[in-house]
């Protein structure tokens, strides 16, 4: 009797819980919890797509330029370029005052060596203003393209810690100079006074050859700044390069002085449009069109060739720098 109760009394929880009569066993006792989700249950967990939704990958090493990364990045460039212009002038005596010693002194030095000495012609303007408006974009360019081409392997802390555009740093090296040649530009001024050379409207030419300058300069400081990550010979053959570079660019003396079977060899210098081009603008002279035409598709080749090799060459800046 004992025996058969304890049996019916088995069955009976066996019953409650699910147990011997094909069910699953894990259901607990009515009320006590809702049952374990399935597949097509809201609880389960999500169906995952076969192929992912976002593929990070490295970019191709012709890729195109991505404008629209720079433009998202315009405020680091702002700062970078403060950042610079705050740098250069940190603890000197002169302050800014440098970027006008510059071009004024070694004014000074070709007026009595060139001018005086020398007899050099100068299309009719006094030499000593005809120097200063052939050196005031070549100070800004020759300062530009050094600081550009150095600008990668001084921002190595940078590059290897945080993901930005890295056009950004040679851009903001080469904007840096536009305050030197804006500070300048008020040395000209004076020169212009002085000397009794009145201002002209071929003035409103000025922001166009200053782009066209920036834009050369911000091409070759690409190139040379990919370079010099890799080759760091660059930092010693670059300010010999430039310097070579002015006795090719008519700054000591005008076009006019060169022989008409090489001035074809002096025009494939894109600097020798863009200074003539300040003398114009500066002086009220006719525009060599055909000159500048050649310096800015010059300039706009540089410029496309340096962007994709700085491009193809930016994969490997963290790893080499």
């Amino acid at each position: 009797m004992k025996l058969m109760s304890a049996k019916a009394t088995e069955q009976s929880e066996n019953r409650e819980w699910g147990v011997g009569n094909g069910e699953s066993g894990v259901e607990s006792r009515a009320g006590d919890s809702a049952p374990l989700p399935t597949p097509d249950s809201p609880l389960a967990a999500p169906h995952l797509p076969e192929k992912p939704l976002v593929s990070i990958r490295a970019g191709s090493k012709w890729a195109a330029i991505d404008l629209k990364s720079l433009w998202a990045y315009r405020e680091l460039l702002y700062f970078l370029t403060w950042r610079d212009v705050k740098v250069r002038y940190k603890q000197t005596a002169l302050g800014a005052a440098w970027a006008v010693i510059q071009p004024l002194f070694t004014m000074i030095i070709f007026s009595i060596f060139f001018g005086k000495l020398a007899n050099m012609p100068s299309d009719g303007i006094p030499y000593p203003l005809f120097a200063y408006a052939g050196l005031l974009p070549w100070t800004f360019f020759s300062n530009a393209v050094t600081n550009s081409g150095n600008s990668l392997v001084g921002s190595s802390n940078l590059i290897t810690k945080v993901y930005f555009p890295r056009m950004i740093i040679p851009g903001a090296a080469v904007a840096a100079g536009l305050v030197d040649l804006l500070i300048a530009f008020g040395i000209l001024i004076i020169l212009m006074i002085y000397y009794g050379v009145g201002a002209a409207w071929s003035l409103l030419a000025l922001p166009l050859l200053v782009t066209l300058t920036t834009l050369l300069a911000i091409g070759i400081g690409m190139w040379t700044s990919a370079l010099n990550v890799k080759y760091r010979d660059i930092r010693y053959a670059l300010p010999f390069a430039i310097q070579l570079l002015m006795f090719a660019t008519p700054i000591i003396y005008p076009v006019s002085i060169v022989p008409a079977r090489w001035r074809w060899l002096l025009n494939i210098n894109p600097l020798t449009g863009i200074i003539e081009g300040y003398r114009s603008a500066f002086f009220g002279r006719a525009f060599n069109w055909p000159m500048l035409a050649v310096s800015a598709a010059i300039t706009l080749a540089l410029l496309i060739y340096a962007a994709y090799y700085f491009k193809r060459m930016e994969r490997t800046f963290a790893d080499i720098v």
